[in-house]
């Protein structure tokens, strides 16, 4: 058995892969932690784990000690230390914050405002964008979980991008999320009255997944990338629908694009490209590991319109961390996440 442990359990993203894990039968939880409810029990927290998971949220040390693998769920500029305790010890590092995802440090130090603080840390970490990087994930100490933005943008843009089915010059991305995205913490936009009934973008043209989002599809395309990235926030809780603006490359089609993206992920078990005609919903992924991806197309302007929903608290989060788990220790990649999304 592989033994696990979450520090920032208390968080959307952390109390997600606990609710997962608690079905995978290759893993015991081996403590959890959080400093803002810590000697607290989880279920206090959280009361739909009540005669499931009670135990106490403990120490950080006391997670890293016990564990083969620790899980992060933590605010970006911070997860370095637990991952360089957990390099020391032996153990993964899947860090489900923001510091171990841009390859260049000067790009992360102008989005995040700060720097590195273990520069040497990030040799020995891996982009953990699962279907992408399986390879180098089966053998990283440290595991940069992708963000549920980057992570919609890149399993709908990469069969267009690696077979040359698109123009790179002008890639608009319009995407809309469910308030977990915001975190647990409470902020003016996502309070009921603020929130409710209420349908707009945020932080246009300075979103920090951004670069993340242009670093991927440029190693993707093999040439660099840029996107106009729009992010909205939708009233409900869970859910991320991407939908992407390409112009067809010349000679190509929206039946050659389906039949590629068809033949792409035929043997990817979480991504699922949909018949010719439907339309991807975030409806019909939640709670689940998918990613439904559908084709369409704007004649008049000969531009392919992609559309990706996946369910940003698993596949976007948890789920894909635990996916990449799941590699990491030579496990079936679908081991614990079969789970299949509820009909209503």
């Amino acid at each position: 058995m592989i033994k696990a442990g979450i520090i920032g359990a208390t968080g959307y993203a952390g109390v997600e892969i606990l609710r997962i894990l608690q079905s995978h039968p290759e893993v015991q939880i081996a403590a959890i932690s959080s400093v803002s409810f810590e000697e607290q029990g989880i279920d206090t927290v959280y009361p739909n784990l009540y005669g499931i998971e009670e135990r106490k949220l403990t120490h950080s040390d006391e997670v890293i000690a016990g564990s083969d693998v620790v899980f992060g769920s933590l605010p970006a500029g911070v997860s370095e230390e637990f991952a360089q305790k957990c390099v020391d010890r032996g153990a993964v590092f899947i860090d489900m914050g923001a510091d171990f995802r841009l390859d260049d440090e000067a790009v992360y130090a102008k989005w995040y405002k700060q720097a590195y603080k273990r520069p040497e840390l990030h040799e020995k970490a891996v982009y953990g964008l699962t279907e992408w990087n399986r390879a180098e994930i089966a053998k990283a100490p440290v595991i940069g979980n992708p963000g549920c933005f980057p992570t919609s943008v890149a399993l709908g843009l990469w069969p267009a991008l690696m077979g040359g089915l698109v123009k790179t010059g002008s890639i608009v991305i319009d995407s809309k999320s469910g308030v977990t995205g915001a975190g647990r913490g409470l902020t003016q936009n996502t309070h009921y009255a603020e929130l409710n009934e209420g349908f707009a973008p945020y932080k246009i043209g300075a979103h920090r997944h951004t670069p993340e989002i242009e670093q991927t599809l440029s190693k993707m395309a093999g040439t660099q990338v840029q996107v106009v990235f729009t992010p909205h926030l939708l009233p409900i809780n869970r859910g991320i629908l991407s939908t992407m603006y390409l112009k067809f490359a010349d000679g190509a089609t929206l039946a050659r694009a389906h039949a590629a993206y068809e033949d792409f992920y035929r043997k990817e078990p979480f991504v699922r490209v949909l018949r010719a005609g439907d339309i991807a919903n975030v409806k019909n992924v939640r709670y689940s590991n998918y990613c439904d991806i559908s084709l369409h197309e704007d004649a008049h302007t000969g531009t392919l319109i992609v559309v990706a929903a996946i369910d940003n608290m698993v596949k976007g989060a948890a789920g894909q961390a635990i996916q990449n788990m799941n590699v990491r220790f030579g496990l079936p990649e679908t081991m614990g996440l079969t789970m299949v999304p509820p009909a209503f």
